[in-house]
């Protein structure tokens, strides 16, 4: 398997000409990188002004592996080459690397940049990518690719102090400005510019300049110093992260972890886009950074892994409208009056605190009065909140703060919390709430637990993920009051009054629900709010080879917008929109293949065998590849009335031809359809065209 790194953008806070004089410090070796033993120039190249920089180099490194291991290879050290591209008319250097030694064995490849940060001209911007692929190594192949991460991650650490560590060497030798690049003759190019402590190999210019000694301590220009105390620096690119940005907001990440977060992050950037009907792509909304984050560390930083559970959580998502789920919840007068919880302060380390008196609330009569989709609603508004509570507490604090802390008193419980609908009810919750608010709880404080608490535990707790059963602090009768206790990690100026405290708390006491409130399952069912475990604006289908999902639209009027959003869950697939005049009839049919592969009732095919294309129908709209993962949005403008088909088919790799091998994307993607089956989720409208003006004006604004 290949392992790929990213990292984030690395900012250095002074101009690009000031870093390049530190990177050459680095040759022809670097003491602060025990690793690298060495390097050799093998070529060189330099245009006539000067404005273009090309060096080879073959660069020794000392890799730290096990005697056995290197006696086994038959290699002390192992060699890399390396091509420097500076340019210093456009500010870049472009470096790339790959190894000499194993080439046959192993491949490795790496690309660093270092470039003008695009806001700020005096700073300057590091990225750096990388792949690892172990092809063979004499059956040592995991060792080797957990030596060369442990080695390569370390380096990484290195990087960037080794180059202000020669940063402040410069300024220390009194150099703390080089001026930039400016066309001129050959003839008037350096290669060094000499000060009193040695030469710093860099090419500067000097037509019509002062040497840089004398403007090192020229009263005219700005000193270096005012550009190390800047402030904050913001992210280069939108769609890149800053590493200042992920300290500040997301916290103390391993390089790897950075590279996880970043590899995934862009991964949904490529596939959450919507297509217009030109073709054009358009960025939708994805999850912000602290967001998958918390699927990152879910999964032990594993990208697919992070990656499945995160998008079935957009989907389900997008399918129940949770994004607008603070704006459109407005919580009945019962869970007002009778659900004994609500936000409370924060704890000692910033994070929103919330408190449940779980003990003093009538799960029975809550379900009974409102049923299970209310309270599912109301938690799935409580998590929201907390993750909006903890943005706000990130700013004020200046820390990252991405979880919060939930209170449980059970001071109250009884053998009436373990009615049998009211557990069912609350595992499906946690259920819900543990597949879509991954690592939201940094702490869960359990007080007063009688003895019927062992029972509910074993009910619920094979439920809740070992890493969440980890954050619980169970404290029995008063003990939460003693060391090691309640104060521990609260403030005592914020402890609740019903805990001892004296701080007067608004959470709502609970109490039984009068039955007369009670409603009957039929009132319940046909409640008017949208059920999330039941009802959903969006319509899901399967697609089989051999037999496509359509739908069918009638347009009465021309000028009429049908607009579209759908999401491909499963495999790739093509989406086509046709126009008939004649009305189609609805069948289902098997499609080719082998057994088992029957369509289910949500396949659709309205298109006949023996229709012809030209004749009975034709095609409006180019037919476009949807890949597996992408949410696509887009609409049409109808030209004429009459009957428009929506289809999505199965997308087959392209046969190859006789006499060359079959790609390996080809060989891959018949391997993902090997099942037959596609799945897609999708909902459509039309809109009058003036409907259509409307909304994308409103957009726009």
């Amino acid at each position: 398997m290949v392992q790929k790194y990213q990292s984030p953008v690395r900012v250095y806070k002074y101009p690009f000409e000031m870093v390049m004089a530190a990177y050459e410090k680095r040759f022809p070796t670097c003491p602060l990188i025990p690793v690298f033993l060495g390097s050799e120039i093998l070529s060189e190249y330099k245009t006539e002004d000067g404005s273009i920089h090309m060096v080879e180099r073959c660069c020794k490194l000392n890799v730290d592996a096990p005697r056995l291991l290197k006696k086994i290879a038959g290699v002390e050290y192992v060699y890399f080459i390396q091509k420097n591209s500076l340019n210093w008319k456009e500010r870049t250097l472009l470096i790339e690397a790959h190894n000499e030694t194993f080439a046959n064995r192993i491949l490795v490849n790496e690309r660093c940049s270092y470039s003008v940060h695009p806001e700020n001209e005096e700073w300057t911007c590091f990225e750096q990518s990388a792949s690892l692929d172990i092809r063979s190594f004499f059956g040592f192949e995991s060792t080797v690719e957990k030596i060369a991460m442990k080695q390569y991650t370390m380096n990484i650490k290195k990087g960037k102090e080794v180059i202000e560590h020669y940063l402040n060497e410069l300024i220390s030798q009194g150099i703390t400005y080089i001026p930039r690049w400016t066309p001129t003759n050959a003839s008037t190019v350096k290669e060094a510019v000499t000060v009193d402590s040695g030469p710093v190999h860099i090419l500067v210019q000097d037509s019509d300049v002062e040497p840089v000694e004398t403007l090192a301590h020229s009263t005219t220009k700005e000193p270096i110093s005012s550009h190390c105390c800047g402030t904050e620096s913001s992210t280069p690119d939108a769609d890149k992260l800053d590493a200042d940005y992920i300290e500040r907001y997301l916290g103390q990440l391993t390089p790897m972890q950075e590279s996880c977060l970043i590899q995934l992050r862009q991964w949904l950037q490529e596939t959450h886009k919507g297509k217009s009907e030109s073709g054009e792509w358009k960025p939708e909304k994805i999850p912000k950074d602290e967001h998958i984050l918390r699927f990152l560390r879910a999964r032990d930083f594993s990208i697919d892994k992070a990656r499945e559970m995160l998008c079935q959580s957009l989907t389900w998502r997008k399918q129940h409208q949770v994004d607008y789920i603070l704006e459109t919840w407005r919580p009945p007068p019962v869970l007002e009056d009778y659900y004994a919880g609500g936000w409370h302060y924060h704890d000692k380390d910033g994070r929103p605190l919330y408190i449940l008196r779980l003990g003093q609330m009538d799960t029975k009569g809550l379900v009974k009065a409102l049923g299970e989709e209310a309270l599912l609603r109301h938690v799935l508004s409580i998590n929201e909140e907390g993750q909006k509570r903890c943005e706000e507490n990130t700013k004020v604090f200046g820390r990252p703060i991405t979880s919060w802390t939930c209170l449980v008193d059970l001071e109250g419980l009884n053998m009436r919390h373990l009615w049998r609908p009211g557990v069912k009810a609350l595992l499906r919750i946690i259920e819900v709430v543990e597949a879509n608010y991954p690592e939201t709880l940094g702490r869960l404080l359990i007080l007063r637990a009688p003895r019927v608490f062992p029972v509910l535990w074993t009910l619920v707790s094979p439920f809740i993920n070992e890493n969440t059963r980890q954050k619980f602090l169970i404290y029995s009768g008063n003990n939460y009051q003693g060391p090691g206790g309640l104060t521990d990690y609260l403030d005592k100026e914020i402890i609740p009054d019903f805990l001892g405290g004296e701080c007067l708390c608004n959470v709502s006491e609970g109490g039984l629900v009068p039955k007369s409130l009670y409603r009957t399952e039929e009132e319940l069912e046909n409640s008017d709010h949208i059920k999330l475990w039941t009802e959903t604006i969006y319509q899901s289908a399967f697609v089989f080879k051999g037999a496509p999902h359509e739908i069918l639209i009638e347009i009465l009027e021309g000028a009429s917008v049908i607009t579209w959003d759908f999401d491909v869950l499963k495999g790739d697939l093509i989406f086509s929109i046709f126009h008939s005049k004649r009305a189609p009839e609805t069948t289902r049919k098997d499609p080719s293949g082998p057994p088992g592969a029957q369509p289910g009732g949500n396949n659709v095919q309205l298109i006949d065998k023996s229709w012809a294309l030209g004749v009975d129908y034709s095609m409006v709209q180019s037919a476009l590849v949807c890949r597996e993962g992408e949410s696509i949005q887009g609409s049409h403008v109808t030209r004429w009335p009459g009957f428009y088909i929506l289809q999505w088919k199965m997308h087959m790799p392209s046969s190859s031809s006789a006499s060359s091998l079959p790609r390996v994307d080809d060989v891959l993607a018949s391997l993902q359809v090997s099942s037959h089956k596609c799945k897609v989720m999708y909902y459509t409208e039309v809109l009058a065209s003036e409907e259509f003006r409307f909304v994308v004006s409103r957009e726009a604004q």
